[in-house]
């Protein structure tokens, strides 16, 4: 009995020391698993702060994205140089710069108020400008199938230089002049001065300050010769561009229905 009483006790003494040694083992691998995360932790934290902002996946709303509205583009404007103009062409010039309504095509403005002509290059920036003569009737409007018709049946108050938007071209004209095509179909051009009626004054009109005394022709626009040489035809040439007519008697947004103040 003595025997089997120490085979007993140390069979469980043998026991309680695996018992220990297993809990020593298991408490060791718990602590150095807690130790492990917080090194992980302390590892990514120290990396998020070393790498640049724009590489960590923080989540950042844009200005515009809380509500902020952003800046309105800037409008383009018409570059006139140190060229005297009007309000009304100024603004109307700065239109088409801003809209693109002449699609990247040298263009032209004709104020028939202030009888003069713009020349302009594709981006807005003035090319030359000019006193112009008109037709002799005020109004924006031609008369239908006028350009059919010969000149000696065409009445004073049938000779108006219509407003519009055209799309120009040089060619040539009856007499084999070189002209800019402003409306083909109503016989209506931008040419050089006629000047085969001395007791027209075409020449004298263009040179005086006023434009009262521009109004002489049968709707065609003219120029100073050396206008048409020097800035028309180099700006026209193997292109195609927009002339412009401005109105004298209806409102711009009656012809141009997309016109609107550049502020």
């Amino acid at each position: 009995m003595a025997i089997n009483k120490d085979y007993s006790t140390k069979l469980q003494t043998k026991l309680l020391n695996r018992r220990i040694y297993f809990y020593v083992l298991l408490t060791f691998f718990l602590i150095s698993q807690h130790a492990a995360a917080i090194d992980k932790d302390a590892q990514w934290s120290d990396y998020s702060r070393s790498v640049p902002k724009n590489k960590v996946e923080v989540a950042h709303l844009s200005g515009e994205a809380q509500g902020e509205i952003p800046p309105a583009p800037r409008a383009k404007r018409a570059n006139f140089e140190q060229e005297l103009v009007s309000q009304d062409t100024r603004h109307f010039a700065n239109w088409v710069v801003d809209s693109g309504d002449n699609r990247g095509m040298p263009f032209v403005i004709i104020d028939k108020v202030e009888a003069k002509v713009f020349v302009f290059y594709p981006d807005g920036r003035i090319r030359g400008a000019a006193p112009v003569l008109l037709g002799l009737a005020p109004g924006d409007d031609a008369v239908p199938g006028i350009g059919n018709r010969v000149m000696s049946s065409i009445r004073p108050e049938e000779r108006t230089t219509p407003a519009g938007r055209f799309l120009s071209y040089l060619g040539i004209n009856y007499y084999k002049k070189d002209i800019l095509w402003v409306d083909y179909e109503g016989a209506m051009s931008l040419h050089r001065v006629v000047t085969n009626k001395p007791e027209e004054r075409r020449l004298e009109r263009l040179a005086t300050p006023t434009p009262l005394d521009n109004r002489i022709s049968y709707g065609c626009i003219n120029v100073p010769a050396k206008f048409f040489d020097k800035v028309v035809k180099p700006a026209f040439t193997k292109v195609m561009g927009v002339v412009y007519v401005l109105p004298e008697v209806k409102s711009k947004k009656e012809i141009f229905a997309s016109y609107y103040e550049v502020e």
